[in-house]
C-alpha cells in the first residue's frame, strides 16, 4: 500500500518542492508536528524553524523556514511561506553576515535602528545557520 502524499512547499519567488513524500515535519506556531499520509485535514501557522522531509525515495531533505502557513487536507500539504531555503542553498558567509549585523545593532542600541527588527534579523540568520549544521 502507498503510504506518500503529495506535498507543496511555495513561497512569493517559487515553488520550493512540489512531490511525492511519506513524511514531513514542521515548526508549529504551537509545537513542531509530523504529518504522514491519511492525516487529518488541519490549517497551521509555523514560525521559523526547520521543515524535514523524507520523500517516497527515502531522502531526508531539510529546510530552513521563516515561518508560514501550512494546509493539510485528502492526503496533499500545502506549505505557503515568506522564505524557505533547502540546507544546501543556504549561503553561509551571507547569513554570517546578517547575523553579526543584527547583533551590533542589537547591542549598540542607536535610536535609529528598530530593535525588533535586528532581533527578527538574528533569530532568522541564526535559525538558517544552525540548520546549515554551523553553530
Amino acid at each position: 500500500m502507498d503510504k506518500t502524499y503529495h506535498l507543496e512547499i511555495v513561497t512569493p519567488r517559487r515553488i520550493v518542492f512540489s512531490g511525492e513524500v511519506l513524511s514531513m515535519s514542521a515548526p508549529g506556531l504551537i509545537g513542531g508536528f509530523q504529518v504522514l499520509h491519511n492525516h487529518a485535514p488541519f490549517l497551521s501557522s509555523l514560525k521559523e524553524g526547520e521543515i524535514k522531509l523524507i520523500e517516497h525515495s527515502g531522502s531526508e531533505n531539510h529546510y530552513a523556514t521563516s515561518g508560514g502557513f501550512i494546509e493539510v487536507r485528502d492526503n496533499k500539504v500545502i506549505l505557503l511561506a515568506e522564505t524557505v531555503e533547502r540546507v544546501d542553498e543556504i549561503n553561509i558567509e551571507r547569513a554570517k553576515a546578517s547575523r553579526d549585523r543584527a547583533q551590533k545593532r542589537i547591542v549598540d542600541k542607536s535610536p535609529d535602528i528598530d530593535i525588533d527588527r535586528a532581533k527578527l534579523a538574528f533569530s532568522r540568520a541564526v535559525n538558517r545557520l544552525k540548520i546549515a549544521g554551523i553553530s
